[in-house]
């Protein structure tokens, strides 16, 4: 029987503590998740079972993908028996209407019974499900997360964008390279884009000086801005537009930043920054191997932005490791991608294929009494 994992009160905000200046929290903050709890029979794990053995889940629903890890704790962290991503675009339309369509919610139900059916033959234990920016916003939000459990067994805690950022932070910061200067760790997704500042010189965890939530990520920054993609100059007008936006959103934190240095680090992770790192590599398809870890020259990053904004959309298409479920989005990555380098002009940008799902695995082992 799995176990369901709620957060525990610690872990509603960032490790290191915030300050709450220039934070945006988010509709949401997890109570809506709570006010459906899962019978008791679900929570029936005897009390001290073979911990090195058990296997631990981790279920993102973003504004646009589904994905799961399932792991098995190891000596230097964990061993990953078994995963999935689908994209969903569970955020769709979301902007115009307020609401989750009825077709997005049939997509991600679809995806996670995909997700309870492999919970359930790898004999998963503990398990965390979350869902973020679409499932915030959303007036139906919380109906969403009913139906999903009474349909598929999952119980999904819709997390505040704080949590987002530790968990996005705890996930990745081991791919931070090296270094005594300041470091910048951000995550593009579907509804919302998170910069998180920290202080990489400390044992464990990286400790969190600031951060900001922009409500711009790839679905909600592309369907603000709708455009002619087979007009240049709506493209690239498109394109200005988009940037301005990001670049007003991440403003009160780019008035904090510590001034630029020429050791500054930036880490990034999404499906837009491990797509422009594959097209860097010129890679046939995607190669996960390739590309976790993969540390990237900025002006690369930058060259290819320029180069996909002004493509059309059909050309876009065609490239390795975009095809036609992103190539309409990649754009919008682009522009947050860009803005996040003109407020942090660091010359290598490192790229991580991790994040949300591998930060709940190391909380739950942690919180488990695992020992990695």
């Amino acid at each position: 029987m799995v176990q369901h994992s709620r957060p525990s009160p610690q872990s509603s905000g960032p490790a290191g503590g915030v300050s709450g200046k220039g934070v945006r929290s988010g509709q949401g903050n997890g109570s809506k998740a709570a006010a459906l709890t899962p019978p008791a029979k679900s929570r029936g794990l005897s009390p001290h079972p073979l911990r090195g053995r058990r296997s631990y889940a981790a279920i993102d629903l973003g504004t646009n993908n589904c994905r799961l890890l399932i792991a098995k704790p190891s000596a230097d962290g964990f061993i990953v028996i078994d995963a999935f991503s689908r994209i969903v675009r569970l955020g769709e339309g979301l902007a115009a209407s307020g609401r989750i369509s009825d077709a997005a919610i049939e997509r991600a139900i679809s995806a996670l019974s995909v997700c309870a059916d492999k919970l359930r033959r790898r004999h998963v234990t503990l398990a965390r499900s979350v869902a973020t920016e679409a499932c915030r916003r959303a007036s139906n939000g919380a109906e969403f997360i009913q139906r999903v459990y009474r349909e598929t067994g999952i119980a999904l805690d819709i997390i505040s964008a704080q949590e987002e950022a530790r968990l996005a932070v705890l996930g990745c910061h081991a791919l931070l390279e090296p270094g005594d200067g300041p470091a910048l760790i951000f995550d593009i997704g579907g509804g919302s884009t998170e910069l998180v500042l920290v202080d990489a010189n400390c044992q464990g965890a990286p400790h969190i000086v600031d951060w900001v939530s922009a409500p711009w990520g790839v679905v909600s920054l592309t369907e603000s801005e709708p455009f002619d993609h087979a007009d240049p100059m709506d493209r690239l007008s498109a394109y200005g537009r988009m940037r301005a936006r990001v670049a007003e959103a991440f403003a009160p934190l780019a008035r904090r930043l510590p001034d630029a240095r020429a050791d500054i680090r930036l880490l990034g992770t999404s499906g837009t920054v491990t797509t422009l790192a594959s097209l860097h590599l010129d890679l046939p398809r995607y190669d996960r191997q390739a590309i976790d870890g993969l540390i990237v020259p900025s002006t690369s990053m930058r060259s290819i932005s320029a180069r996909l904004s002004s493509m059309p959309l059909a050309e876009r298409q065609k490239l390795p490791c975009i095809g036609t479920e992103r190539a309409d989005l990649v754009v919008a990555g682009c522009a947050i991608l860009e803005s996040i380098l003109d407020i942090w002009p660091a010359e290598r940008l490192g790229v991580a294929d991790r994040g949300i799902r591998e930060g709940i695995l190391r909380g739950l082992m942690d919180r488990d009494g695992v020992k990695m």
